[in-house]
């Protein structure tokens, strides 16, 4: 699953990232990692923190345009941008922004097709959990409360 995350974000990155010319192409692999992970990290922080609701809420209503977990994420992303990579902080979040609103509206798409079972919501927070934990029923209870 997330081998398919990065190459979800790899596959947005074309304006935001390869044609870029703040971010040298030596770095665009490591950015798309750097994408790849602060989505990561912010989700399994958000279930870490208890808000396993609030992130069902989102995958079945999401305005990824306008959720304050995007932007969590373009904040956590755009601070590596700045940090690791000197990329100046206005530069870093538009970056962030044109990278990972688009990528969280198509997961969001992608955990709703029946047929893409990487994305699926079960699957996404299982992984998120280590794989310790099938998340499936508690999803499905939260899916229709």
């Amino acid at each position: 699953m997330f081998e398919k995350l990065f190459l979800l974000v790899k596959n947005n990155a074309g304006t935001a990232v390869i044609d870029n010319p703040a971010i040298p192409a030596k770095y665009h692999d490591a950015v798309i990692n750097e994408a790849s992970s602060s989505i990561i990290e912010v989700l399994k922080g958000q279930m870490e923190m208890g808000k396993m609701k609030d992130l069902v809420s989102f995958f079945r209503f999401s305005s990824a345009h306008n959720s304050s977990l995007v932007a969590s994420i373009v904040n956590k992303f755009a601070n590596k941008l700045n940090n690791f990579y000197g990329i100046e902080p206005a530069a870093a979040l538009s970056t962030a922004k044109s990278l990972i609103t688009p990528v969280m509206a198509q997961m969001v798409k992608e955990s709703k097709n029946e047929k893409n079972k990487d994305f699926g919501l079960s699957n996404l927070l299982s992984k998120l959990t280590g794989g310790q934990r099938d998340m499936s029923g508690l999803v499905n209870q939260m899916m229709i409360a």
